[in-house]
């Protein structure tokens, strides 16, 4: 334990200690602070003092049974918040004359609530697994309230989770391949996943996020980058036992990079060995954009609702897409070839009416007031294609939060 923690935790122990039930400084029941019996008596307490000897031996025994207990939350409280001491406690509890000590249940929830506000600053494990919150019901209810025009893909991404982190073996990590034109939500949806597994969201330890040409902009060092992102993924699930990785602008990744990272996403047994079936992993591309943006144009023109598109039809109009010969690295790569790829998430082009939702949001996340006025300007500011029907923002929502400065006072 390094010398700066010590004190810290002295202190938060020390406090807790003392409102424990038992404590040799605990409160009384009516909030006030109990008082030993040597307040009473200055100096120390002669055989024949006014207590008496079969007195004093009571106290004596009292003062060491609270003295013991103490001990025993102390330990109690290192096991559960540090991982600390517990063959200790262990060893206590094999040796008390009464097997079977427990906190009393005032006392657990006291240890309860400071072992979750402790870990709630992510001091309390070696890993990023204290973190993982997994809250499921605010993804699906979020996915509904912010993210608009995309009914395929809030369902196809809430059922996928859900299904994976419920699953209690998978057979291998999750890998969902998003596709659409750039603002469509492929990025907003892939950090509203991590910051509703993760309690520190994109800043999570368990959580890495590579964008191509940022991270890897050189093929010549292809064989330097794959050796790099073999160990970044390998430590990160070494560190957390569910982890996801983000890559972002996938069609400009290397094949040889997609190729390298393929072991850490296929079917296999990992009895003995790091476990990587309980990763998940995000690429999210812009390729598939234009067959999704046909089928979402030719039903416009049939004079059907965006939201009659299914997920068979378009999921395999968008497979045959990625298969055709191509520079991309990413259709090339072994993760199609092998169908490594769980799912295909379409993110449809968006139309004038959701580009104005986008526009609320970003007022309201900015607390500034509007006017449905307001929402009209913003998005007629968009570009809108094709040239004859004007029916697709031709940047999705991408640039609508920075238009909304024309508006600042």
């Amino acid at each position: 334990m390094g010398q700066g923690r010590l004190p810290a935790r002295l202190g938060l122990a020390c406090g807790l200690l003392l409102l424990l039930p038992g404590g040799s400084g605990g409160l009384g029941s009516r909030g006030t602070a109990t008082r030993g019996p040597w307040e009473e008596e200055q100096g120390p307490v002669a055989e024949g003092g006014p207590w008496g000897r079969a007195r004093y031996e009571a106290v004596k025994k009292h003062l060491g049974a609270v003295g013991a207990l103490s001990k025993q939350y102390w330990q109690y409280l290192a096991c559960k918040v540090w991982q600390e001491h517990c063959e200790e406690e262990e060893e206590e509890e094999q040796s008390s004359p009464s097997p079977g000590w427990s906190l009393p249940l005032v006392g657990q929830d006291y240890l309860e609530i400071l072992s979750a506000w402790y870990c709630s600053f992510g001091k309390c494990c070696k890993t990023g697994d204290c973190r993982i919150v997994n809250n499921l019901t605010g993804l699906e209810a979020d996915l509904n309230g912010q993210l608009h025009g995309q009914h395929l893909a809030k369902e196809v991404v809430v059922q996928a989770v859900q299904r994976f982190l419920q699953s209690p073996r998978p057979e291998k990590a999750l890998v969902l391949s998003f596709h659409g034109w750039s603002g469509t939500g492929k990025n907003f949806v892939a950090r509203m996943v991590a910051s509703h597994l993760y309690r520190d969201g994109l800043k999570s330890e368990c959580v890495r996020v590579f964008i191509s040409l940022l991270h890897f902009p050189h093929h010549k060092y292809v064989d330097s980058y794959k050796a790099q992102l073999k160990k970044q993924i390998s430590e990160t699930v070494q560190l957390c036992r569910q982890s996801l990785f983000i890559f972002d602008e996938a069609e400009k990744l290397h094949f040889g990079l997609l190729d390298a990272i393929k072991p850490f996403m296929a079917r296999y047994d990992s009895k003995g060995q790091v476990d990587y079936q309980r990763s998940i992993f995000l690429f999210l591309s812009n390729l598939g954009g234009n067959t999704i943006n046909e089928v979402a144009l030719d039903f416009w023109r049939a004079g059907r609702a965006r939201e009659e598109i299914s997920m068979e039809f378009l999921e395999q109009r968008l497979r045959l897409e990625l298969q055709e010969p191509e520079e991309s690295g990413y259709a090339c790569s072994l993760l199609l070839k092998e169908k490594l790829i769980d799912f295909f998430v379409p993110f449809l082009p968006l139309e004038y009416h959701h580009v104005k939702l986008c526009a609320r949001d970003a007022f309201l996340a900015q607390g500034l007031p509007y006017t449905e006025a307001a929402l009209d300007e913003v998005a007629r500011m968009m570009v809108f294609v094709p040239k004859e029907e004007k029916l697709f923002s031709a940047q999705g929502c991408k640039s609508v939060s920075q238009r909304i400065n024309y508006f600042l006072p």
